[in-house]
C-alpha cells in the first residue's frame, strides 16, 4: 500500500531524540567520558547540564509525537518510553550483581533496546494503514533486530577495538554490568574462573579486563553471544517474508545482517 504522508519523518525524529536522551542520561549514570570517539556531554559540561539537556530532548520528542496525531502511534511510543525507563532502572538495580541470569538479562535488553527498534519498524506500517499481520510482523522484526544489536554491542565491549568503537573496551565491566558474555562464562567456567568474574563485577575492576577477556575466550562465551545474535537476526529476517519482494525488503534484510558484522 502506498503511503503519501510525512508523519514517518516526525516519528523517526522522535525516536532519535528519545535515543539521544537515553545516551545523555546513561553517560551520567555510567560516569562515561567518551562516546563515539568524542568527549561526552557530562565530561565537558557536567552532570547537571547533561541531565537537563536529556530531559529537554525527551520533552521535544513528545512535542513531535503529538504532531504525528495518530492515537495508535502515540500509545505505542508512550508504552515504549515507559518500557525503556523500566529496563534502565532494572539494569541499574542489577549493577554489580553477578547473580543476574540470562533470562533477566534478555528482558532488560529487550526493554532498553528492542522496543525502540520495534517501534521504528512497526509504527511506519501503522501509519501506512497496513494489515494487522504486517504490523505485527514488522514489530517482531524490529524487536529481534534490536536484541541482536544489543548482543553484539555487549560482545564488542570485550573484543572490539577502541579506535573503531569510539570508546574504551571494558566499560561494562567497569560499570559492573553483567552482560551475556559474563553470564555464560560464569555458568561454564571453572571455580577459579567464576571467582574472578564475580569479584570483577562486584567491584567494577577494569584492571581485570585482560584476564576476563581470556576467560571469555576460553569458555567460548563470546562465540555463544554471537550465536544468540545470529539466531535473533535469523528470526528477524523470517518476519520480512510477509512483505512483497522489493529493494526495501532487501534493505531491511541487509540491515539485520549488518547488525552482526558491525565493529562499532
Amino acid at each position: 500500500m502506498s503511503y503519501p504522508g510525512r508523519s514517518h519523518l516526525e516519528l523517526a525524529a522522535t525516536l532519535e531524540l528519545i535515543h539521544s536522551a537515553t545516551l545523555l542520561h546513561d553517560d551520567v549514570i555510567d560516569d562515561s567520558t567518551l562516546r563515539r570517539g568524542q568527549a561526552t556531554a557530562n565530561a565537558l559540561w557536567g552532570n547537571s547540564a547533561s541531565i537537563l539537556v536529556g530531559d529537554f530532548l525527551y520533552s521535544r520528542a513528545f512535542q513531535l509525537m503529538v504532531r504525528v496525531n495518530h492515537l495508535s502511534v502515540l500509545s505505542a511510543l508512550a508504552e515504549a518510553t515507559n518500557a525503556l525507563s523500566q529496563a534502565e532502572i532494572r539494569q541499574l538495580v542489577h549493577r554489580h550483581d553477578p547473580s543476574l541470569n540470562e533470562a533477566t538479562y534478555l528482558q532488560i535488553i529487550e526493554g532498553k533496546t528492542g522496543v525502540l527498534f520495534a517501534i521504528a519498524a512497526g509504527q511506519p506500517a501503522v501509519l501506512a494503514n497496513s494489515a494487522a499481520t504486517t504490523i505485527q510482523a514488522m514489530t517482531a522484526y524490529g524487536l529481534k533486530l534490536g536484541i541482536a544489536f544489543q548482543l553484539i554491542d555487549d560482545a564488542l565491549d570485550y573484543q572490539g577495538a577502541a579506535s573503531q568503537m569510539g570508546k574504551a573496551r571494558g566499560d561494562d565491566l567497569a560499570d559492573g554490568k553483567m552482560t551475556l558474555p559474563l553470564i555464560y562464562a560464569l555458568q561454564h567456567g571453572s571455580s577459579s574462573q567464576k571467582k574472578v568474574i564475580r569479584e570483577a563485577i562486584s567491584h567494577g575492576k577494569r584492571e581485570s579486563l585482560d584476564v576476563i577477556i581470556d576467560l571469555l575466550n576460553t569458555t567460548r562465551a563470546l562465540d555463544y553471544t554471537h550465536q544468540c545474535a545470529q539466531q535473533a537476526v535469523t528470526e528477524a529476517k523470517t518476519y520480512l517474508n510477509i512483505l512483497s519482494p522489493s529493494r526495501y525488503r532487501d534493505a531491511l534484510a541487509s540491515l539485520a545482517e549488518f547488525a552482526l558484522r558491525r565493529v562499532y
